[in-house]
């Protein structure tokens, strides 16, 4: 393996875009997004109505000023109720292989995992259905799906609206993308030599790689489950009843998150989850799936020690910081989103439903 930062460059600069060359890239340039369903998408996306008790919207996990996330270790359920796992960022996630922490869903598909946000009853627990009548019934959201789509509210088109919004929700700023575009005092001399030892001693690379700073895998890497789902019953019935619902084998005596297990049925899946992207980590805390580790420190300290699973790194302090250092740089500008004004309902004439 290529070491130190001149050899790195070089690798970046001139070797083909196999092997190590892939290992670091700039962020991919923006999805092409259609203005219009983008638009009536970040409405819905901030509107409570596409909830089935009105209660909240897709931003009350996934918030803007959390990093589109919503900064608890496990985040809240449907109707006031608990999740069993962390919400994960939204940021830069139309560019993922794989989504959900369990890798269950094609990152290729953007409108899949709106329905599945919206119809999963631990989330949204919204029947389309009532979505798209509640929709009719708010003139503005006729007049933005009529110029989107060409005609009325319709469950389909309201996946699409929201799955076209998650293609503006990217990284901004970040020094280490300026970096790797060219401006090479992007990074101080800290965070220099942390990417040495990202891509050197400490060999978060092996996952952590590419355009998205993600190998698009699972894996288990030894991230300790959260205690609280082993005191909170509320939290054990929503992750039986997911599991239930994909089918999971003798689901009822399971008491930690199986992750991809849950998905394949196959053992050597248990414990195994997706591989995060590590833009903007330094906005996303706390981390892992069950939101273990509330700082970068505490996640560099975690794999220094090492576990069943992967071997201690053996970094000095010093260098654990720096570490640190280089994880931060992956961090662009804190998002600037205006939550928009909702329309309110205005009964439909008779004749035009």
């Amino acid at each position: 393996m290529l070491k130190g930062t001149a050899a790195l460059l070089l690798v970046l600069a001139s070797a083909p875009a196999t092997g190590r060359a892939a290992d670091f890239a700039p962020l991919p340039a923006p999805n092409e997004v259609n203005q219009a369903k983008a638009k009536l998408g970040e409405m819905l996306f901030f509107d409570d109505r596409l909830s089935g008790d009105v209660g909240n919207s897709c931003s009350s996990c996934h918030d803007p000023v959390n990093g589109w996330g919503d900064g608890q270790a496990l985040s809240d359920a449907y109707a006031g109720g608990v999740h069993f796992r962390n919400a994960k960022s939204l940021f830069n996630t139309s560019f993922s292989n794989v989504l959900m922490w369990d890798g269950r869903l094609d990152g290729a598909d953007m409108s899949t995992v709106s329905r599945d946000m919206m119809t999963e009853s631990h989330t949204m627990h919204m029947d389309s259905r009532l979505a798209q009548e509640r929709l009719k019934q708010v003139p503005e959201y006729v007049e933005m799906f009529e110029e989107a789509f060409g005609g009325d509210p319709y469950g389909g088109k309201i996946y699409s609206a929201l799955g076209e919004y998650l293609k503006t929700i990217r990284t901004e700023g970040a020094p280490f993308d300026a970096y790797l575009n060219g401006d090479q005092a992007a990074l101080s001399e800290a965070a220099t030599r942390g990417m040495d030892l990202f891509a050197g001693k400490a060999g978060c690379i092996e996952c952590h790689n590419g355009p998205t700073l993600s190998d698009g895998g699972v894996h288990a890497t030894g991230v300790p489950g959260n205690t609280e789902l082993q005191e909170d019953a509320e939290r054990q019935i929503i992750m039986l009843r997911f599991f239930a619902t994909l089918g999971t084998p003798n689901y009822m005596n399971l008491r930690e998150d199986a992750g991809h297990y849950a998905v394949t049925k196959d053992d050597g899946d248990d414990g195994k989850f997706a591989t995060p992207s590590l833009w903007d980590v330094g906005q996303t805390a706390p981390y892992m799936h069950s939101g273990v580790h509330a700082t970068l420190a505490d996640v560099v300290d975690f794999y220094n020690a090492g576990n069943e699973q992967l071997p201690a790194l053996d970094l000095t302090n010093e260098e654990a910081a720096d570490l640190v250092a280089f994880l931060e740089s992956l961090t662009g500008d804190a998002p600037n989103v205006a939550v928009p004004e909702l329309p309110d309902y205005a009964m439909r004439v008779v004749g035009e439903n």
